[in-house]
């Protein structure tokens, strides 16, 4: 798929899976996880995601407002508090992609 952005979007049923990709060699520009995931939590896929590639963009969500100070102390670049609109994360993915 395509969207605004003009980049393609994959997407995986769990962290795990997630990391296996990146891990592999999966190209990634933007990683988008929930916090609450199977197998590999947002947490835990961000910590790798960094530690392999520090200069990418990673996005947590979540449900609970304690997660965006958590997600901010771990490392990730911006955070979207759930419920939100699409228009929020197309905004939040555009300051990355264009600026």
């Amino acid at each position: 798929m395509t969207y605004c952005v003009n980049r393609e979007v994959k997407s995986f049923d769990n962290g795990k899976l997630a990391w296996e990709y990146i891990h592999t060699g999966g190209e990634v520009d933007i990683v988008i996880s929930d916090t609450d995931m199977p197998e590999m939590n947002g947490f835990e896929l961000l910590k790798k995601f960094k530690e392999k590639s520090p200069d990418k963009i990673f996005i947590l969500m979540s449900g609970l407002s304690d997660d965006e100070r958590k997600s901010q102390i771990a490392g990730a670049d911006a955070f979207l508090a759930k419920p939100f609109e699409i228009n929020d994360l197309f905004a939040i993915v555009q300051c990355f992609v264009v600026d």
